[in-house]
């Protein structure tokens, strides 16, 4: 025995092990030690009243069968009856079993340090380790044997050995060692002996992994040991990671879950946990730990990066906390909580939650608009209004929730007039969050107009246009974003705010032409041009003073080149420049300067190949616009022909005489056209381009569209010849498919303005007369439609005799 393990006996099961360990002896082994029954060495040796010896557990369940089966009661070894079953403990016996027991164990725990060493064979270590997992099984007690016998470091060292088999019997063994054992587990805590063990983790779906994690959980009941698991590196990761896999055993998840439990008693371990993705257990610390406990993790949750799903789970676990607590504790706990609210209030699901709490009110009355010894410090002013920015982007019915007394709303104009004055009174960091916070508000349909109302009444609108030129940038594009939400309800005072001297106009036109991938400033700069009032003389007089409209031509061509990178703003971006760039054709019947502009730019060639911008409806419908506009000037831009003066005999002889033929005129304008001088849509082609938009399921589109082709039958050309163009771009029927639809009241009095002067011409009138839809039609419009409409719509039902002509009956 002195060499190695008898090799005679297999690696078994564990009563095996039992019997063998049992077996393995350094001294002979005497008859009387061994149980007739059991066959094993007794324990707890009793003699009967025939002086036979048995192991007390074996004999007292052979009586019991006896009794139950009915049978005389006898000697399980001589058979003979008994008159007694008092059992009388072989005292003596025992003793020396315990004497012989101790020495052989002591031999086998010797042999077992022998053992494991790196250069023993694998069935020596693999024997030595059954032999402890044994020995400490059969008693508690004998785990302190293995730890003063020092033998816990040669299990540990057997972790690094090259064969699976023993790593894995090393981490059972070591789990049995240190189960329910304080003292071994300290062991346990000195040296690298954890972070070996943490390593074993990250071998996927092994026999190693699952005996590792279970060693875990059982260090993990010491404190101590607790912050040493916690202290390596990747170990609360991968055992958060093993909660959640959907692969692993199932044991082996419950077993990572309880470690997790465990190691909850160090904050830092919750930290970790929280920053891991495992944020249960700090929201409990956060909701039933003493209060220091609770301003902790109120701080670390505030620093802590979440998706928008957890924001929502946190927020509504203990949002309503954090609440109370930012409404009523000290500073300190305020700031904390501030932040974690600032956190979770980033995602608009989140927000509604934290809305539902309760924290608009607290929010905004008590922190943001109180003032005097109770006002909070800046830095945490700052933070709850990046916090009410965050919520008023949510999208909340905010006419509905009272913030102060006598049911005021965020919306109420004291309120707006408050947050107006504290973005005039504060630094660049809060007035960028107060106007984050009104841009919210002003872009939604059911609270932008109460919003307007209060910035009107508080004559605000010039200090929110000096923004326009802040040099901090953040704070710069959102002041812009606020006016272009504001800018269709306040047109006009933004336009006077714009004109001047202050340079507001030329920043948003340098901001504009930026050649730069496409912004969000960009986008609202030129949203902001587009929606000013287009008819504005001194501010279209300005934009041309100071080239605007060139820095506006320059961006929109390079966009339709593709030199600018794309964005997700370039469509509302493209749709602005061509808004600000029409605004142009709004006067040129009064500023020369906009017609040299318009021909230096050929804006007409560029609005009519706007025209095919699919999927573009508005920008297709303004370059309409500007065509009817330009093509309104073409009747004073054409140069009419000078006709020769007639000879002496055609001034005496008049009948003689024939009108000079003079070739290469405009049918319509009757003179020299083109389209870059006098912006002649037939000199263009764009008369088939408009008549294909005729058919566009956008009627805005369709009413653009028809109001250019329109110029063509206006008063001043030949309307009989501008039919005729239409008829040659097949553009009656659809002009006439257009009268027969259900259409908006501005589309329809366009249209029967045309129709009546298409009925003028004898042949379509003809035509029109037999169909008895848009008979219909013009006969609904001249019962239905406004004054001026049903004037028109008279006139022609006249054409196609649906109404008699009485001009001459009353005559003389």
């Amino acid at each position: 025995m002195a060499g190695s393990w008898d090799r005679s006996y297999d690696l078994g099961s564990q009563s095996e092990d039992s019997y063998q360990f049992e077996r393995l002896h350094i001294e002979p082994i005497y008859d009387a030690f061994i149980c007739p029954l059991t066959k094993q060495i007794m324990r707890d040796p009793v003699t009967l009243e025939n002086g036979q010896t048995f192991e007390r557990e074996a004999i007292e369940k052979w009586f019991k069968e006896c009794k139950e089966s009915g049978r005389k009661l006898v000697c399980p070894l001589t058979l003979k009856e008994l008159r007694s079953t008092e059992l009388n403990p072989s005292i003596a016996l025992r003793n020396t079993i315990e004497e012989w027991n101790a020495r052989n164990e002591a031999a086998q725990l010797d042999m077992a340090s022998r053992s494991l060493s790196p250069g023993s064979a694998e069935n020596d270590i693999m024997q030595a380790l059954k032999f402890i997992q044994h020995l400490c099984q059969k008693s508690r007690s004998n785990k302190h044997v293995i730890r003063n016998a020092e033998l816990i470091p040669m299990i540990v060292d057997m972790l690094k050995s090259s064969s699976r088999r023993v790593r894995c019997k090393a981490l059972e063994t070591l789990l049995i060692v240190v189960e329910e054992d304080s003292d071994n587990k300290e062991i346990m805590a000195e040296g690298d002996t954890v972070r070996t063990i943490v390593k074993f983790l990250s071998h996927e779906q092994s026999k190693e992994r699952e005996e590792a994690v279970s060693l875990l959980y059982e260090l993990s009941k010491s404190e101590t040991l607790c912050e040493k698991i916690g202290s390596i590196n990747g170990a609360i990761l991968i055992l958060v990671g093993m909660t959640s896999s959907k692969s692993e055993h199932l044991l082996t998840v419950e077993k990572a879950d309880k470690t997790l439990e465990n190691l909850a008693m160090c904050e830092n371990n919750v930290r970790q946990m929280a920053e891991n993705g495992k944020l249960q257990p700090l929201l409990t610390l956060l909701l039933e730990g003493p209060p220091e406990t609770k301003l902790s993790m109120a701080s670390y949750l505030g620093e802590l990066v979440l998706n928008n799903d957890v924001k929502v789970f946190v927020a509504r676990s203990v949002g309503s906390s954090l609440v109370n607590i930012m409404r009523s504790g000290n500073i300190q706990s305020r700031e904390a909580a501030l932040k974690a609210l600032n956190q979770i209030s980033s995602f608009e699901a989140s927000a509604r939650v934290l809305i539902d709490a309760g924290i608009l009110p607290p929010l905004v009355k008590d922190l943001l608009f109180t003032v005097g010894m109770n006002q909070l410090p800046m830095r945490l002013k700052e933070v709850s209004a990046t916090i009410l920015a965050n919520v008023v982007s949510s999208g909340y019915d905010f006419d509905s929730i009272p913030v102060g007394p006598v049911h005021q709303t965020l919306v109420s104009e004291e309120t707006v007039h408050n947050l107006l004055h504290l973005i005039s009174n504060t630094g660049p960091a809060i007035e960028c969050k107060l106007l984050q916070v009104l841009v919210g508000l002003t872009s939604s349909l059911s609270t932008v107009l109460s919003v307007v109302a209060a910035v009107k009444s508080s004559g605000a609108i010039i200090s929110l246009v000096q923004f326009i030129e802040a040099p901090q940038k953040d704070l710069r594009v959102t002041s812009i974003k606020l006016l272009r939400n504001l800018s269709p309800h306040m047109s006009q005072e933004l336009a006077e705010a714009l004109r001047g001297t202050a340079g507001q106009l030329g920043t948003l036109t340098k901001i504009i032409s930026e050649n730069i991938g496409i912004t969000e400033e960009q986008a609202a700069a030129v949203g902001l041009l587009a929606d000013l009032p287009e008819r504005d003389m001194g501010l279209t007089r300005q934009m041309l003073d100071e080239g605007a409209f060139q820095s506006v031509y320059s961006r929109l061509i390079r966009i339709r080149q593709g030199e600018t990178r794309s964005s997700r703003f370039v469509t509302p971006y493209q749709e602005g420049l061509v808004r600000v760039l029409s605004r142009i054709t709004f006067v040129l019947a009064e500023e020369p300067d906009a017609i040299a502009l318009c021909r230096e730019l050929n804006l007409a060639l560029l609005f009519i190949e706007l025209l095919q911008a699919n999927g573009l409806d508005n920008v297709q419908m303004v370059s309409a616009i500007a065509l009817e506009n330009l093509s309104q000037e073409s009747k004073n831009l054409t140069k009419l022909p000078e006709l020769p003066k007639p000879g002496f005999c055609v001034s005496i002889f008049p009948c003689f005489s024939e009108p000079p033929v003079i070739i290469g005129l405009c049918r319509v304008h009757r003179g020299t056209c083109s389209l870059k001088e006098t912006f002649c849509l037939l000199e263009g082609q764009a008369v088939e381009k408009l008549v294909a938009l005729l058919e566009h399921t956008n009627e805005k589109v369709v009413e653009a569209s028809l109001a250019a082709l329109s110029t063509l039958l206006d008063d001043g050309v030949d309307i009989e010849k501008g039919v005729t163009v239409l008829f040659e771009a097949e553009g009656i029927r659809p002009i006439l498919d257009v009268l027969q639809e259900k259409r908006s009241e501005n589309l329809r009095r366009v249209v029967v303005w045309v129709v009546e002067r298409l009925l003028r011409t004898d042949d379509i009138a003809y035509e029109v007369s037999g169909n008895p839809n848009v008979n219909t039609a013009l006969v609904d419009a001249f019962q239905h439609g406004d004054y001026r409409t049903r004037q028109v719509a008279e006139r022609a039902l006249k054409h196609i005799d649906r109404i008699p002509n009485f001009s001459g009956v009353f005559t003389g």
